[in-house]
């Protein structure tokens, strides 16, 4: 499994799909796991969520930096 590109899928899905993202805020680890369709070993898991909550956090700060620049 590519980690960058599960995170990436995981990211897209989470900001395009209001279902899966209430879910992934409820139980991140099943919302994973009922994406990929396997069950993912814990160790991976965690490193999958946080790397989605990571990619989602830089998001939300780089949007709030956009916003500022075109206020100067």
């Amino acid at each position: 499994m590519d980690l960058k590109e599960k995170i990436e899928e995981i990211v897209e899905k989470v900001k395009n799909d209001d279902n899966f993202k209430d879910e992934f805020m409820k139980n991140p680890e099943k919302a994973i796991e009922s994406l990929a369709g396997v069950d993912i070993p814990d160790g991976m898991v965690d490193k999958v969520v946080d790397g989605v909550k990571a990619k989602i956090a830089g998001d939300k700060v780089s949007g709030a930096m956009d916003s500022l620049k075109k206020l100067f």
